[in-house]
């Protein structure tokens, strides 16, 4: 067993899956340890996807996924593979297989999921960085849980080739970091774009994200808005959805279920796996989407998808928070986690079904624990947010400079 796994007190690890790839020796990220989501194929290892009976009825990996590769070649090293939520279809990291990985800067709460194993290995140190997925807010709700920097990028902008799909139109590859310049190094990697960003436009205000997150979280990220004002100048509060964001998010899961029943489908009747409580769920109910219902939301999707575009030209930037609120606490009751879920998905089902690229900024603690604030932008506008990412973390080094314009 390698040195990381022998010391994991985290449960962020995969013990059953040990992975060590030394990393080219120059490179820019030379020298930087990081671990992967166990969704991502490595070479001459099995890819366990969150659930025993897919890693039963699966031969190891062939090849390496590109994107991890691509990390590889720039000097990183892999030490291990992370834990993940079944089929990758959950928002809290707790798995009923595998456990629940340990959230150090809320302790006693969730991780978030379903990047659970990735976020909380980057928050407590035990890597540098770590890549995770995201389809409906599986990087961004837990970078917020645990107080760490988070990034969705533009849909399809990375290769997902060697990566287990749950949703391929919503699927993407996504990373955690806790320093921000060391987190743009890694996204320009995995984006292969080393170019300046264009400049920012406006700065708008996503009224009706923070109205489903409440007045608490909302006044908890009013001084990470102030420092984005200073930067950007004053925010024009906007209504994203044309109707509530409520059924925005049930477009996304009508579609999510579809997507994922299509790709798996076969698998579960052949197999008859066992999943833990609440996938077991959505895997029954995506068995039986209405046909008729997936159409008219792919229809829906295209609407909101060219709203979406109309809003963010010329480099706006939305900020809405990255979660309804803080970790909930481990073991929480089922109806606890489902409102944590449909007010999560209301706010997260935005950049999902516009394709558009979010970070997620450690920016406030709430009751003791952290709480992020997201940036969205228009589809490959990635490299903007990295860099806004970068300039804010090192403004809050400094002292407050003179707004740039009123």
């Amino acid at each position: 067993m390698n040195e990381i796994l022998a010391r994991d007190t985290l449960g962020a690890f995969c013990p059953r899956t040990r992975v060590e790839m030394e990393g080219a020796p120059e490179g820019p990220l030379a020298g930087l340890k990081f671990a992967v989501k166990d969704i991502y194929d490595v070479a001459g290892h099995k890819t366990g996807f969150g659930n025993p009976d897919w890693l039963r009825t699966h031969e190891p990996a062939a090849r390496t996924a590109p994107a991890v590769q691509a990390l590889l070649d720039a000097g990183a090293r892999l030490v291990g593979k992370t834990l993940t939520d079944e089929m990758v279809w959950s928002l809290t990291g707790e798995n009923a297989h595998y456990g629940t990985p340990v959230n150090v800067n809320a302790p006693g709460r969730i991780p978030g999921g379903s990047s659970s194993g990735s976020a909380s290995a980057v928050a407590a140190g035990a890597v540098d960085f770590a890549i995770g997925s995201d389809t409906g807010g599986s990087v961004r709700l837990p970078a917020s849980f645990c107080g760490i920097l988070g990034m969705r990028p533009t849909h399809g902008r990375i290769s997902l080739e060697g990566v287990c799909p749950l949703a391929p139109s919503f699927d993407t590859c996504g990373w955690f970091a806790r320093d921000a310049a060391l987190f743009e190094r890694v996204g320009r990697v995995l984006l292969r774009d080393d170019r300046p960003a264009s400049g920012a436009g406006r700065l708008l205000h996503a009224g009706d994200a923070f109205a489903v997150a409440g007045e608490t979280v909302t006044q908890a990220l009013q001084p990470a808005l102030e420092k984005l004002r200073a930067m950007l100048g004053k925010p024009e509060t906007v209504t994203v959805a044309d109707e509530p964001l409520a059924r925005w998010m049930h477009c996304f899961r009508v579609l999510q279920a579809a997507e994922a029943w299509a790709k798996h489908g076969e698998w579960v009747r052949r197999e008859n796996p066992a999943f833990g409580p609440g996938v077991k769920e959505r895997i029954a109910w995506a068995a039986n989407v209405d046909p008729n219902e997936v159409a008219a939301a792919k229809v829906k999707r295209e609407d909101i998808t060219r709203r979406m575009a109309a809003l963010l030209a010329g480099g706006a930037v939305l900020a809405a928070p990255s979660a309804p609120g803080i970790a909930p606490l481990r073991g929480s009751p089922p109806e606890v986690l489902d409102d944590l879920r449909s007010r999560a998905l209301s706010i997260l089902s935005i950049a999902g079904l516009a394709r558009l690229p979010q970070v997620s900024l450690p920016s406030a603690s709430l009751d003791g624990c952290p709480l992020g604030l997201s940036l969205i932008a228009a589809r490959g506008n990635d490299t903007l947010l990295l860099e806004l990412a970068k300039a804010l973390s090192q403004a809050a080094r400094t002292p407050r400079r003179q707004e740039r314009r009123e």
